[in-house]
């Protein structure tokens, strides 16, 4: 196990921005950006031998800045916060206090708002070798960013295992109650040559789905799956039952005792024989199968269009500030927010 730290050169606010590569004996790698810690490369063996990156990405850090890219931003590999995917209106309220936040999705916030997480330089505080390999994160976000209150802490460890296991562990603390909702947003297709991912086959272990608006925001009602085409209780390809101009863009309730660690989604690939397993102590897992991915030059040169990826985001439900009835995503200043997210890969054997 080792881990190796690579400047790329380049200051943004003042700080450098390093990548880190964790790397187990079986050669499998993952490289991360400190800005947004962004996972650029995450390479296993595939089974036909081959070493396969199963993240979509570019080849160098300058590409993450290009305007064309942020044009269009698809938050490749990055966290997401303050707070995951949409709050409606941009408003919250917490005791007596209110909050408008940027409205930067229609009349709605979108995943931390104009400058969340994904595009901060984070300190690297610790890094360790040995029978795992890992480097922990740190971003403090003061009081007010982006509107939102309390100055608060997070940390972030990305763990390697000799089982190919990727541990995302996060840790947050706050001066002042706050609302919050991290998840990180990778987008992955196990296929060896990329391409459409409607032949994956895909399992969430969720029986209900949460209703959404015209905007995508979530309204409070639950959905049984059964019956509809959100129905992935049993392995299917992606494409069987989607509406091929929509997609998939959806957050799923995993029939879990909250907070355990458990298994929420199963990805294979038949060519490839990749398995992708997450695992997380969170609620819910959002299916976004990237409708309105749209980017030039990617890796090896390579244009990434609709549905060439899927991305599984694990976090408490969208819009739960607003939604009593859904579990709290209000952090206060006695508390300590963790969450574990785990991407196993394996072999379909």
């Amino acid at each position: 196990m080792s881990v190796q730290q690579i400047p790329t050169g380049k200051i943004i606010d003042g700080e450098e921005v390093i990548a880190i590569e964790l790397t187990n004996s079986k050669g499998t790698y993952v490289k991360i950006f400190n800005y947004g810690t962004i996972i650029n490369k995450f390479v296993v063996k595939n089974a036909n031998g081959e070493m396969q990156d199963i993240v979509l990405g570019f080849d160098t850090f300058d590409e993450y800045l290009d305007p064309a890219y942020l044009k269009n931003y698809p938050y490749f590999g990055a966290i997401v916060g303050r707070y995951a995917n949409r709050i409606k209106n941009g408003r919250f309220t917490i005791g007596e206090e209110s909050y408008q936040l940027a409205q930067n999705a229609g009349t709605d916030t979108l995943h931390g708002g104009v400058v969340g997480f994904d595009r901060k330089v984070w300190d690297i505080v610790e890094i360790g070798e040995g029978a795992q390999s890992f480097v922990t994160l740190q971003y403090e976000s003061v009081d007010g960013e982006e509107h939102f209150p309390g100055n608060l802490i997070v940390d972030l460890t990305f763990e390697l295992t000799e089982n190919d296991e990727l541990i995302l562990s996060y840790e947050a603390e706050t001066d002042k109650a706050t609302a919050i909702n991290l998840t990180h947003h990778s987008y992955f297709n196990l296929a060896a040559n990329g391409g459409n991912i409607k032949n994956h086959k895909q399992q969430i272990f969720a029986a209900n789905y949460l209703e959404q608006d015209d905007n995508y925001s979530v309204t409070g009602k639950l959905i049984p799956v059964e019956g509809t085409p959100w129905d992935f209780t049993k392995s299917k390809a992606i494409g069987t039952d989607w509406n091929e101009d929509e997609g998939y863009d959806q957050t799923f309730v995993l029939d879990k005792i909250y907070g355990d660690l458990s298994l929420a989604s199963k990805t294979i690939e038949e060519d490839s024989g990749l398995v992708l397993s997450v695992y997380t102590t969170e609620p819910v897992a959002h299916l976004y199968t990237a409708k309105y991915l749209g980017v030039k030059n990617g890796k090896g040169g390579k244009d990434y269009e609709s549905y060439g990826a899927f991305c599984i985001e694990t976090q408490h439900h969208p819009n739960a500030v607003n939604i009593p009835e859904f579990p709290s995503t209000i952090l206060n200043p006695d508390d300590l927010y963790t969450q574990t997210t785990i991407y196993k890969v394996s072999l379909n054997k």
